[in-house]
């Protein structure tokens, strides 16, 4: 190695190094980020069509938004993130270019805009940092939605992927490929679980009552916690009183199993 490689391997050397003791190498930067309030017992909505969904604890009051978007043949500049306020919270959309004939998407709370997407493969990668009280409903198409360790109330839908979730509030989840795996604080609501292949793990508090309605097809129902059959125990279903009961809790699945612990 010449004597001009040798030093430039150690100029390189001592800048990672000065790197790693800031803390760390620089990380990529989201390409959307926004930071703002949220009331406690509003809303705050994502929707996605390609890619993940993360919601994680806020330290403090403030809510943040961030997106990351990739893809391997479309353009990433095509696709636009946009923020709707209403008097339930605030939604953001991942917002594709329209189909070529079909009318342009649009952003709307709840079950309203549209979103529709044809032979676009950007992936938009949300990370939520949620307050505490703020709700959260977070639903994409093509990607796992997971939420750790938060004090909100849920509700989280994807189509092709996995839901995890542990809240010290409850929760609502839905999926048609994925399993989903949740850990609830309360349960003082109507709670429901619903996928097609995949299976259910619920993890709730051990004085937890309910009304539990489960029905499965090639899988089966097993639970720790006292359970009362009304009614005849079926091969595809099971309903009875989980402890003392409570609000409804429906759980359904095709191909996989139901637990309950």
């Amino acid at each position: 190695m010449t004597t001009t490689r040798k030093m430039m391997t150690r100029v390189l050397g001592v800048m990672v190094a000065l790197a790693l003791v800031a803390g760390r190498l620089p990380a990529e930067q989201a390409d959307f980020r926004w930071i703002g309030t949220v009331d406690s017992g509003e809303t705050l909505e994502v929707k996605g069509v390609n890619g993940t969904v993360s919601v994680e604890r806020a330290d403090g009051d403030e809510a943040e938004v961030t997106a990351t978007l990739e893809a391997d043949r479309s353009d990433p500049a095509e696709v636009r993130i946009e923020r709707v306020d209403h008097a339930d919270g605030v939604t953001f959309c991942a917002v594709y270019p329209a189909p070529s004939g079909r009318r342009a998407n649009r952003c709307a709370p709840g079950d309203d805009g549209r979103m529709n997407v044809r032979d676009n493969d950007v992936e938009v990668h949300f990370v939520i940092r949620l307050p505490a009280d703020v709700r959260f409903s977070g639903r994409t198409v093509n990607g796992d939605v997971h939420a750790q360790d938060v004090a909100s109330d849920l509700e989280l839908v994807t189509v092709n992927g996995d839901v995890r979730l542990r809240t010290t509030g409850h929760a609502r989840a839905r999926t048609v490929n994925g399993s989903i795996d949740a850990v609830l604080g309360r349960v003082d609501d109507d709670l429901e679980f619903e996928t097609v292949n995949g299976s259910i793990d619920l993890d709730l508090p051990d004085d937890a009552g309910a009304d539990l309605d489960a029905r499965w097809v090639n899988g089966g129902l097993d639970t720790s916690l006292p359970f009362t059959v009304q009614g005849r125990l079926s091969r595809t279903r099971a309903r009875g009183t989980l402890g003392d009961g409570g609000p409804r809790l429906a759980l359904s699945t095709v191909n996989g199993s139901i637990g309950i612990r």
